[in-house]
């Protein structure tokens, strides 16, 4: 994997090979920032990485400039990794909290412009993501959220859904916090 671009632009790093993870490819990835960054100003950005995984997600958002990043994984070698890195490279806005994703929408007391996630493919009940994150404070009105998941997954019913892209098997679906 690697940082695409901003700060850490070129910068590679490896997971072990222990930890249960499915990294976003370099390609979606790179397709994905791409999207964003007509739409957002990278300076004014507080990111939520839900299923953070390796942390390249919130990486890149940190390369690209985001006032902050907090990266939630529930398995201890993944939070590990992110923090090693988050050091290595002498980050200091990435926080990086331990604990299950709904449980963390649940408990915290931040808001954010921009909440991405991407649960395991397998995970049951991924179709009830959107709900719970829009119906959240969690997400800042206006907010963007970003679900990646598997193609058996549409979200273009939902009238806050108002975007969804595919690459290969990587789908990202993007929804707007507003009032219906």
């Amino acid at each position: 994997m690697r940082i695409i671009s901003g700060t850490f632009k070129g910068r590679r790093f490896q997971a072990p090979g222990n930890l249960p993870v499915r990294p976003t490819t370099d390609a979606a990835k790179e397709s994905l920032f791409n999207i964003l960054g007509n739409h957002l100003d990278w300076n004014e950005l507080d990111v939520l990485d839900l299923f953070a995984g390796i942390g390249g997600i919130s990486l890149e958002f940190i390369s690209r400039g985001a006032r902050l990043v907090h990266a939630v994984d529930s398995f201890p070698g993944c939070t590990k990794f992110i923090q090693g890195m988050a050091q290595k490279l002498e980050i200091d806005n990435l926080q990086v909290f331990k604990q299950d994703a709904f449980e963390y929408l649940k408990r915290t007391r931040f808001s954010y412009n921009l909440i991405f996630a991407d649960p395991p493919y397998q995970m049951p009940d991924i179709a009830d993501i959107p709900d719970i994150v829009l119906n959240s404070d969690c997400l800042v009105k206006d907010g963007f959220f970003i679900l990646e998941h598997a193609d058996r997954y549409h979200f273009d019913q939902d009238p806050r859904c108002i975007e969804e892209r595919r690459y290969g098997k990587v789908h990202f679906s993007f929804f707007r916090k507003v009032d219906l």
